[in-house]
């Protein structure tokens, strides 16, 4: 394995970070999870604006350009020679003293880490998710913004442990208020009256790439779509549940908190929208390897 680590390629066995970087020390820093699938990097450019929009948000200037990070995602696919991955793009405040002040940190720290992922095994897709809601609230937007996909993610692994304990993979987080927000590490969707329903940003989520492209594949299929915030009677009355995330991609939920979602099987909906975000991925990105596509002469990235 290869990684981009500050302005080079090393061996993981090489890729370590200073135990005074404050993304060690403070959880000071922002990421992207990304996906490559058939040759290209989905969604690239939209997880590189919200990296930096991320950045600017915790006031920190990332030392290169949008263009030039993009290229350090595809340059460390390439030096691994994949062309299915999960990338973990991360920016840490850098190096500083062991006090919380960021001005003591005079660069941000990048690396760059492709490997491949497997979040759910395939039955879960088949079958469906079965989750819990957790006693642990989702950040408050006025105390740490979940807009913010920062590397402090303390506030979603104590709802994982939650899940862990209670046997399940996945768990729904409310927010201060009692609605519903969002799960440990995806975007939740409902189904009501052919409606497909998810939480607005403003009730404290981080607004997922999947999600939005989720979105709008829906209404390019005719699908009504509303933001709005729900509760859990709404969850456990819908027509149809299912979770996004770039890990996860498009799964369904059939049972929350004991109860079953409708029938307890996968909708139509969410089937569909599976079908369709997987074929949208072999389409969008940049391409990893140019010259393969150039081969095919086809587009699709693959001899």
């Amino acid at each position: 394995m290869i990684i981009y680590l500050g302005d080079k390629f090393v061996p993981r066995e090489q890729a370590v970070v200073s135990v005074f970087d404050h993304g060690l020390l403070y959880g000071d820093g922002v990421f992207e999870g990304i996906r490559a699938y058939h040759g290209r990097v989905f969604k690239l450019e939209e997880h590189i604006d919200r990296l930096y929009d991320s950045a600017r948000t915790i006031a920190m200037v990332i030392p290169v350009t949008k263009e030039e990070m993009q290229e350090i995602v595809l340059e460390t696919l390439r030096r691994n020679d994949l062309r299915d991955a999960y990338i973990r793009l991360v920016v840490t405040r850098g190096v500083g003293d062991l006090g919380l002040d960021p001005r003591k940190c005079p660069k941000p720290f990048i690396f760059c880490i492709a490997a491949t992922i497997t979040l759910y095994p395939d039955e879960l897709y088949q079958n469906g998710l079965s989750v819990i809601t957790v006693s642990t609230r989702r950040n408050i937007p006025t105390a740490c913004i979940p807009r913010v996909k920062s590397l402090n993610y303390l506030n979603n692994i104590y709802a994982k442990i939650e899940a862990n304990l209670a046997g399940v993979p996945e768990a729904i987080m409310l927010n201060a208020e009692g609605y519903v927000a969002e799960a440990t590490g995806d975007n939740i969707f409902i189904v009501k009256k052919g409606v497909l329903i998810t939480p607005p940003s403003h009730v404290g989520i981080l607004e997922g790439v999947t999600r939005n492209a989720v979105m709008e594949l829906a209404r390019q299929k005719g699908i009504t779509v509303e933001e709005k915030v729900i509760n859990l009677f709404d969850v456990y009355n819908a027509d149809e549940c299912f979770m996004t995330g770039t890990a996860a991609e498009v799964i369904p939920t059939v049972r929350v908190d004991g109860r079953l979602i409708a029938d307890g099987k996968p909708g139509p909906m969410t089937i569909e929208l599976m079908e369709v975000f997987h074929e949208l991925t072999k389409i969008d990105g940049p391409i990893i390897f140019p010259a393969e596509a150039v081969a095919c002469g086809c587009g699709c990235s693959k001899k």
